[in-house]
């Protein structure tokens, strides 16, 4: 099984256009900010939109718009599940995952739920579920008609932050039995680096960068790809081991090449002190501090100054440098801690 899709869309003044190949057995997320066009692309791979391009799964073309071929949505081996589950409120949760299912529906979905666990509730209504069993049994209605292609539209977004790890690893497990083609359109990050082999990210519809969750955040290649690994990107031209940043200021790295390059510094390489620090740092300038946001055992202080970067801290730290919004530090990066790679 596999899936090829060329897919150009153009709707109230946004325009999509995607090319991607997804294997069987893969699951792929898509990443973007709101508005990039992660969900107009689910649709169009559903057929619920119309494209000019071609769509093809398993070797059946579902559009061709050359052709004039397009493949009705409820005639595609295509399941999708939305954010809100969308469960029929009248039926039971047999009934739910039965729905869409021909010869034995009762068999088959008793099976189904029995094996995810949720044996005990085939005679539950939807309003008795939680939030978490409400939306395994949309998976489950959805894989029960063993479609080809499982396009996942935020899956996990509605739930509450204390079940969502749960379903995470109910999703995860359900996704590994499921040899179709995946394709999950999330903005969780942990949600995206869990469950996928593969990320593309998707920026005003177009496609700015893909590969395995550890190349994309290791190299990233935009500011969300940058704020998603939780890393500071700077652009500029290296000139051997310097980088001229956009702004004019300069960076002393030990490798920065020629041409148009990125500069990856991660927020617990940049260091802060209250007197100009001595010794080795290559890059020190002064800084403020603009806001501090504690994240579990960390801080991290955004910076505005020469080079805006954003400093990660203990809470110690913070008290020995008596941070606060507004309060002037050193900040110095050492020049082995810069990662360059051509833009």
């Amino acid at each position: 099984m596999s899936l090829r899709a060329s897919i150009r869309v153009n709707r109230n003044g946004f325009a999509l256009d995607v090319d991607l190949e997804v294997g069987a057995g893969e699951t792929v997320a898509v990443l973007g900010p709101n508005g990039a066009g992660k969900t107009t692309l689910l649709r169009a791979l559903a057929g619920l939109i119309p494209i000019d391009g071609r769509v093809e799964l398993d070797g059946e073309v579902l559009d061709d718009s050359a052709a004039g071929r397009h493949v009705l949505t409820e005639h595609r081996r295509v399941g999708l599940v939305f954010q809100d589950h969308v469960l029929f409120p009248h039926m039971t949760v047999l009934d739910n995952v039965a729905f869409g299912l021909r010869a034995d529906s009762s068999r088959i979905a008793r099976e189904w739920l029995e094996r995810a666990g949720l044996g005990e509730r085939l005679k539950a209504m939807p309003r008795e579920l939680s939030g978490g069993q409400a939306q395994r049994v949309a998976l489950l209605r959805t894989l029960a008609t063993e479609p080809r292609l499982l396009l996942l539209d935020e899956p996990l977004s509605a739930l509450d932050v204390t079940i969502r790890a749960e379903v995470r690893r109910e999703l995860s497990r359900q996704l590994a039995g499921f040899q179709g083609v995946r394709i999950l359109v999330t903005h969780d990050p942990l949600e995206a680096i869990s469950l996928a082999d593969r990320l593309i990210v998707l920026e005003e519809g177009k496609i700015v960068q893909t590969g395995t969750p550890a190349e994309v955040t290791a190299r990233p290649r935009s500011r969300f790809v940058a704020d998603l690994a939780g890393v500071n990107l700077l652009r500029g031209r290296g000139h051997g081991r310097h980088v001229e940043l956009e702004g004019g200021a300069m960076l002393t790295a030990a490798e920065a090449g020629e041409g148009d390059v990125f500069a990856v510094i991660h927020p617990r390489a940049v260091a802060l002190f209250l007197a100009r620090p001595e010794g080795t740092p290559r890059n020190v300038w002064r800084g403020r501090a603009e806001d501090l946001d504690l994240q579990g055992e960390r801080v991290r202080v955004r910076l505005s100054g020469t080079v805006p970067l954003v400093a990660e801290v203990t809470p110690s730290a913070v008290r020995e440098l008596r941070l606060d919004a507004g309060a002037e530090v050193w900040v110095a990066v050492k020049a082995t801690e810069i990662s360059v790679y051509r833009a």
